[in-house]
């Protein structure tokens, strides 16, 4: 189903900038090595919340254009400079860009006075190159000592794969992500779950890290080194509710928890589209089935009568959930449902996104106009602060677009 079914694409006019900083991290400054996604998501949530992000990119080697590796992902409009790519575009703005050749001393010294005007200093190049950079933590201490160091690393320092490179699809096989789909449908083969989601879940722990290691220098007056390890942190995100029957010693059940690893979990068919569907208290599924006029059935399944017993038999619950829904259409099954607050939503494809009712009313999608690359979409920082709103004040920077103006913010400095 198309785009059609809510209408065509809207977005209001274009939005201007933002002229200052108004969230709860103005004032802190974050030198920021990071690149592709992890750090990059990371850092931008710093900068959508006030910081003064820097991010200090490389000149390219002899098959490469330089700077994050995500700018030459995907394609910009035609006439559009090359460096600005989509996923970029999307997790890089709020940010300056400087460009330094760390190989010239005249660079290094630069970065090394940059240092000493930042808060936080957040990389994701590996620890082992960092300290041939003479950017370890005792060293850029040395010149900050109350520097926020964030280190996003793929595994953690003390054990047996510390250093050695992590991307999406190593920590995602590594942390039991890739065993989840196989135990659904029958198939053997684990498979990764098509996003990034473990660079996005990292990104998300390492700003809640940077952001806890401010508050607390703000109390003490004392920086710290902060090591965001991937395969830890997306282990404990997989593990929240997949642990379930091994939490206790021995185990009670099995690995996965059986109401999410279920075949039959997914958006159910109507007759004209889908819809996302969870009764959950007894009186919902009650409800549920006596509106589907099953209710004489149901209410005499004592596979079913309470929640233990549907955890249970969770399968066979949403196999006959199925039936009930391809009765009705989607607006039938949406204006039932609601008045009995029996939680149900209309499944939205990617390309349904920016016309959905709700995400039009919120704003959620934006659009503004690059100077180099003319008109994109962006989203709005989701989360609402009443007293300190984040918001959009720059463009996603070009290669070193900002490279003169920092380093004569340097020259003018103490």
């Amino acid at each position: 189903m198309g785009a059609g079914a809510f209408g065509e694409r809207t977005l209001a006019n274009k939005r201007e900038l933002a002229g200052e900083a108004t969230g709860p991290l103005k004032g802190v400054r974050v030198l920021d090595m990071t690149s592709v996604i992890f750090g990059a998501y990371a850092t931008q949530m710093l900068g959508d919340l006030g910081a003064d992000v820097i991010k200090v990119e490389f000149p390219g080697g002899r098959r490469g254009g330089g700077g994050d590796i995500m700018r030459w992902a995907g394609h910009p409009p035609e006439g559009a400079p090359d460096d600005l790519g989509p996923i970029y575009m999307t997790i890089n703005r709020n940010k300056r860009s400087v460009m330094l050749d760390l190989r010239e001393e005249a660079a290094a010294r630069s970065l090394k006075r940059l240092i000493k005007t930042c808060d936080v200093f957040a990389a994701s190049v590996r620890y082992e190159g960092l300290g041939r950079l003479g950017l370890d933590y005792p060293s850029v201490k040395a010149l900050r000592p109350d520097i926020v160091y964030a280190h996003g690393a793929g595994y953690g320092s003390e054990g047996p794969y510390a250093g050695e490179p992590a991307y999406d699809d190593l920590i995602q096989s590594a942390s039991g992500l890739a065993d989840l789909l196989n135990r659904t449908d029958g198939n053997p083969a684990p498979r990764l779950i098509p996003t990034l989601v473990a660079d996005k879940v990292s990104g998300l722990f390492m700003a809640q890290a940077i952001t806890a290691a401010l508050y607390h220098r703000q109390k003490t007056g004392e920086g710290q080194f902060v090591e965001i390890p991937m395969l830890e942190c997306v282990t404990s995100f997989t593990l929240a509710e997949h642990f379930y029957g091994h939490v206790y010693d021995p185990p009670t059940g099995p690995w996965a928890y059986t109401r999410v690893a279920n075949p039959e979990r997914k958006p159910f068919p109507t007759q004209d589209g889908y819809i996302g569907l969870l009764p959950y208290t007894d009186q919902q599924w009650d409800q549920f089935f006596a509106a589907a006029g099953w209710a004489e059935t149901f209410g005499k399944d004592p596979r079913f009568s309470d929640y233990r017993t549907r955890a249970r038999h969770v399968r066979e619950l949403y196999g006959l959930v199925e039936e009930v829904t391809v009765t009705r259409t989607t607006r039938e099954w949406l204006d039932l449902l609601k008045p009995l607050h029996i939680p149900v939503t209309r499944m939205n494809r990617l390309d349904e996104l920016q016309a959905d009712p709700h995400l039009a009313a919120v704003g959620l999608f934006e659009r503004y106009e690059h100077p180099a690359a003319g008109a994109y979409v962006s989203l709005r920082p989701p989360v609402k602060y009443s007293a300190t709103p984040a918001n959009i004040r720059r463009h996603p920077p070009r290669l070193g677009e900002h490279t003169a103006e920092i380093l004569a913010e340097l020259e003018d400095g103490p």
